[in-house]
């Protein structure tokens, strides 16, 4: 009866509760460690994958690039500069040196967060659904000499599902797109999911951005671009299946390459030649 009662003890409530405490807490032990241990690599792989969606759209990525010391060599190419959005310029490295900011370092994300690093928008300027705009930015350039070859801008904004984050890149011109991408995202597979499709990407490669008077003039249009129209070096084919999506890249598009984003200092780019 006494061994009875002992198999009944370990089999008791408060013995069942002490252990399934007891593997939450190793468990809970064991993911802690290892998300610390393998933090470091996990921002390795992202950064990685950041400059390796920069090298793909200014059209300097091969498939078979793969080794991180390659990818490394080709970023090496560019000038990391900082774009003053509130002033709407590029800035000068001794002016970034006077704001402390290190552009290989800045977190953009993080800056949009901080109140005392960006701004709020309001509703008619949010079109990308962004809800607030940091006070500068990261630009990537990619130069002939003391000439711009190709700028890459980072962009994001709102589809269906979530924020879509990428980069787009533009010639000398500052107009004809040479390239775009996005890296992270959490759109439909098969239907927003599509603007990873090479293809829908290489569509955008020798459109125009901007209208003869300088408004955005770009659009993803519902259907499939008729060549022969005279509006369709400003436009890209929707997204079959996902028009939200599509609504979605037009707005980041029409935002970030818009006057409350790059667009004023790319103009202030063109004037000084």
């Amino acid at each position: 009866m006494g061994k009875d009662l002992h198999v009944d003890d370990k089999n008791s409530i408060k013995n069942t509760i002490l252990v399934a405490l007891s593997l939450c807490l190793v468990s809970a032990i064991v993911v802690s460690v290892s998300a610390v241990a393998l933090k470091p690599m996990r921002l390795a792989n992202k950064a990685l994958d950041r400059n390796k969606n920069i090298l793909i759209a200014a059209g300097l990525f091969e498939k078979d690039v793969t080794e991180e010391t390659k990818i490394d060599e080709l970023i090496g190419k560019f000038e990391i500069r900082l774009v003053d959005l509130v002033g709407d310029k590029l800035l000068t490295v001794e002016e970034v040196a006077a704001l402390g900011i290190d552009p290989t370092n800045y977190n953009q994300r993080r800056a949009a967060k901080n109140t005392s690093m960006s701004d709020a928008l309001t509703n008619k300027q949010d079109i990308a659904s962004i809800s607030r705009r940091a006070q500068y930015s990261v630009v990537y350039l990619l130069k002939e000499g003391d000439e711009i070859k190709t700028i890459v801008l980072p962009i994001h904004g709102y589809g269906l599902w979530s924020t879509l984050y990428g980069f787009i890149a533009l010639e000398k011109d500052f107009n004809t797109v040479s390239g775009i991408t996005f890296y992270e995202h959490q759109e439909t597979a098969g239907l927003g999911g599509e603007v990873d499709n090479a293809q829908w990407k290489a569509s955008w490669v020798g459109k125009r951005i901007y209208a003869p008077g300088g408004s955005v003039a770009l659009r993803v249009i519902k259907g499939t671009v008729n060549p022969a129209s005279r509006d369709a070096m400003h436009q890209i084919d929707g997204l079959s299946g996902a028009s939200l999506t599509s609504r979605g890249v037009q707005n980041l598009i029409a935002f970030w390459l818009g006057h409350d984003g790059f667009g004023p200092a790319l103009d202030n780019l063109k004037k000084r030649g």
